[in-house]
């Protein structure tokens, strides 16, 4: 997949040359106004989005929009977000003071002292944006792959740069993001909504399958929502032997995973099981260290789940 990421400093006019980029390679435009109505669209109207919570939420939706096209993306923190992305190209605008002053008198029919002071206003506003939401106020050089300035390059002629950079380096002949790979990436963006309480508008029809706690049936609504594909208790594993080799205990872990080859298992007992499982997980991992496993206790099962609304009360074993 292509994704292209363009920024700027206020005033350089980089909303029009992601426009005019994503026109000339046909890619979907995806901007701040359009970020947030799919974050609707996926979460509800009323959806509070805390700032903290900003980058997963971003790269889940970047995630699902790039299995369906390539992508000009042209918000703050775009430069963060396509890291998490192979075939990406992060661009940004810079331009002397006097060049964004005179940008935004052109745009907005200002006065030279009222288009300065918008300036400073724009400047303030998004350093305050970028320290909540990413926890620095302004970008460094070596995010970014190709820096443009805006003091005597137009728009059309950074669009062409672009355009060049794309065909050499053959970012869309990658073809969009796999399934797999946006099942990955939404495992560990949802893991990290679920902290912040994103809670998704509707609960999930789960399959018909038996389990044997409740907290399992919860985590596998969860898996089934967010489409990653999951398998109930498939294996045990021998984790203690007699002395003529015949199997004392087993392990199984809870679920497997297999888009990510990995095993999860649910803890929310009392503290007595829990370091009795704990013993066991020590020993699968000593007897299989090819094996990856995954323990969620009970605090964690707790923000992972509770607050995805998929359920009412605290789960007790």
């Amino acid at each position: 997949m292509a994704l292209i990421a363009v920024s700027g400093h206020p005033g350089c006019r980089f909303e029009e040359l992601a426009r005019i980029s994503a026109q000339r390679l046909g890619f979907e435009l995806l901007t701040q106004s359009r970020l947030l109505v799919l974050i609707e669209k996926e979460f509800g109207a009323d959806v509070q989005i805390p700032d903290k919570a900003y980058p997963s939420l971003v790269t889940s939706i970047l995630a699902r929009a790039a299995t369906e096209a390539h992508i000009v993306y042209c918000a703050v923190g775009g430069e963060l977000q396509a890291r998490h992305f192979a075939g990406m190209l992060r661009v940004h605008v810079v331009a002397p003071e006097s060049v964004r002053i005179g940008n935004l008198m052109l745009d907005n029919r200002l006065e030279r002292a009222a288009a300065r002071q918008l300036l400073l206003q724009l400047e303030a506003e998004e350093r305050t944006s970028r320290k909540a939401k990413i926890g620095k106020t302004r970008a460094t050089a070596d995010l970014f792959d190709v820096v443009l300035n805006a003091e005597s390059l137009t728009s059309e002629h950074m669009a062409e740069l672009i355009e060049t950079t794309v065909t050499s380096t053959g970012l869309k002949e990658r073809g969009y993001l796999a399934a797999a790979a946006e099942a990955q990436l939404q495992f560990q963006m949802r893991l990290k909504l679920a902290r912040f309480g994103m809670v998704p508008p509707s609960h999930v029809t789960l399959r018909k399958k038996g389990f044997a706690h409740q907290s399992e049936e919860m985590f596998a609504n969860l898996l089934d929502f967010y489409r990653i594909a999951w398998e109930y208790e498939p294996t045990s594993f021998p984790v203690q032997y007699g002395a003529d080799r015949a199997v004392l205990e087993s392990f199984t872990p809870d679920f497997y995973l297999p888009e990510f080859d990995l095993y999860v298992e649910l803890t929310t007992m009392k503290q007595a099981h829990v370091t009795r499982k704990n013993r066991k997980v020590r020993l699968l991992r000593e007897l299989y260290p090819h094996l990856n496993i995954q323990v969620f206790y009970q605090k964690d099962f707790e923000n992972l789940i509770f607050k995805y609304g998929l359920a009412e009360r605290p789960v007790q074993a």
